[in-house]
């Protein structure tokens, strides 16, 4: 079976192709037959393109940008034309599977895609409009060049749904939960993978393990999982709550806000204010990007370790407040980019858990982990470094939904 994924975004767009052949998955993800990656961030009405396949072709080019559906049939015309062609024909597709950040409430699971979740992922743009639109041209793209092939959308949001009303309710009037605000949580297709992978790394049946997985990256987030499920997380009704983030505010005193437009801000500043102004960006003055900050503090910047501060404590405080929706901890996870490749951050993080028997063996966590548990023999709380692999879940749904039909 080839399985084509799309992870669109609303500034970036990542494709793979797998093949999966027998009848069942294999442990561990398998080398796509073909890569892309857009960026059309650098260069204003430009889009940056990287094609890379199984058999070592590379393909680097920019072109125009007049719209996002343009540069998806350019990035697909690589993947069965020239020079980094990977099938002979279109029809070699089995299915092509999407991730969506936002399902609501109604979605709980992965769908194959028709004309009611279509609707429902437009209708959920007020929610998430900065990637439900994005994610939407990416299946009417695959719609106009590929026909009626078989097509799945994998939600961020659908692993915490599941979450208790007590975690998932906000504590304002009963009329928000009847309007659908409640915690929905985001980073779920990474959090589920992860949870699944450090039961497998460790030889453990995942119903049986307490794990905090940590997604680190641009965007930061904590999901407490029991039983295979979320139970907590620190994203909440927009991507905005919670840990401190590369430009995201995390979680701010409310009174913060109304003070502000108090103050004649307007709502689209402070929007701008707390989604691309703060965390490590806003306090820093210097960049979203932990290499940067961590640059700058060798460089003797106050501002910079201040920033370092306070993602470290917050993170620290989000982590205990998931052990007590646990009830205790068995396993700690670290994955995406910061939290992949950054001895010190998982360092200054774990350290604080040490009254729960945690150890960290200094060496292996240096020692560029992937996928290892980097906890001494003895420590009483396994911790693990998992490489997260988003794209290949999605192709795991695409598959489990395409045997069922």
């Amino acid at each position: 079976m080839k399985i084509l994924v799309l992870n669109a975004g609303s500034s970036s767009q990542k494709s793979y192709l797998y093949e999966i052949t027998g009848e069942t998955l294999p442990n561990l993800p398998p080398q796509p037959l073909w890569e892309a990656k857009v960026d059309w961030t650098h260069h204003q009405n430009m889009a940056e393109i990287e094609v890379k396949t199984a058999t070592g072709k590379l393909l680097q080019e920019e072109i125009p940008v007049d719209s996002q559906l343009q540069v998806i049939a350019r990035m697909l015309d690589t993947l069965w034309q020239g020079s980094t062609q990977a099938i002979a024909h279109p029809r070699e597709i089995d299915v092509v599977g999407h991730r969506v950040v936002h399902g609501g409430q109604d979605y709980q699971e992965s769908v194959v895609v028709d004309e009611s979740v279509k609707k429902a992922i437009a209708d959920l743009a007020t929610l998430a409009p900065a990637h439900n639109p994005a994610n939407l041209e990416g299946i009417k793209a695959i719609e106009e060049h590929l026909g009626k092939i078989p097509q799945v959308v994998v939600f961020d949001t659908a692993f915490h749904s599941h979450l208790p009303d007590a975690a998932a309710i906000y504590p304002g009037p009963y009329e928000w939960v009847e309007q659908g605000i409640r915690r929905y949580g985001f980073h779920g297709i990474s959090h589920q993978y992860c949870a699944q992978r450090a039961a497998q790394i460790l030889g453990r049946d995942l119903a049986s393990l307490r794990l905090i997985n940590c997604h680190l990256g641009n965007g930061c987030s904590l999901a407490a999982i029991q039983n295979g499920r979320s139970i907590d997380t620190t994203m909440g009704f927009t991507p905005l709550d919670g840990l401190m983030m590369g430009s995201r505010s995390g979680a701010v005193d409310p009174g913060i806000l109304t003070y502000l437009l108090r103050q004649d801000n307007s709502v689209e500043k402070l929007d701008n204010v707390l989604n691309k102004a703060s965390g490590l960006r806003g306090i820093s003055g210097i960049s979203g990007d932990m290499r940067s900050i961590l640059e700058a503090i060798a460089q003797g910047n106050s501002r910079a370790q201040l920033a370092v501060d306070i993602y470290i404590h917050r993170l620290r405080s989000y982590i205990g407040a998931m052990i007590a929706s646990l009830q205790g901890l068995d396993v700690l996870v670290f994955t995406a980019g910061v939290g992949e490749n950054n001895p010190d951050i998982r360092s200054a993080a774990s350290e604080a858990f040490g009254f729960l028997g945690l150890k960290l063996d200094s060496e292996k966590n240096q020692s560029k982990p992937v996928d290892k548990d980097i906890a001494t023999s003895d420590s009483a709380v396994r911790v693990l470094v998992i490489h997260t692999e988003e794209d290949w879940a999605i192709a795991q749904e695409c598959w489990r939904l395409q045997l069922r039909r």
